[in-house]
């Protein structure tokens, strides 16, 4: 996934900025405590498709 795209990409459920986590190809978001999967390079924004971050993921996103 080009990084540039964080740029215009926000969270569907709290319109947060998401972070880019290489490790599982998917993109976090702190605010509300959501991964949305990456898939053939291309972001999976619904929130039925999205897991929840763990409590120790969730901290150790940089605000």
């Amino acid at each position: 996934m080009d990084p540039r795209l964080l740029e215009f990409l926000v969270c569907p459920v709290t319109k947060a900025s998401l972070v880019l986590h290489r490790e599982t190809d998917e993109l976090w978001c702190r605010a509300s405590g959501l991964a949305y999967p990456i898939r053939d390079g291309i972001p999976v924004m619904l929130q039925d498709e999205a897991r929840h971050l763990t409590d120790e993921e969730r901290a150790s996103i940089r605000s």
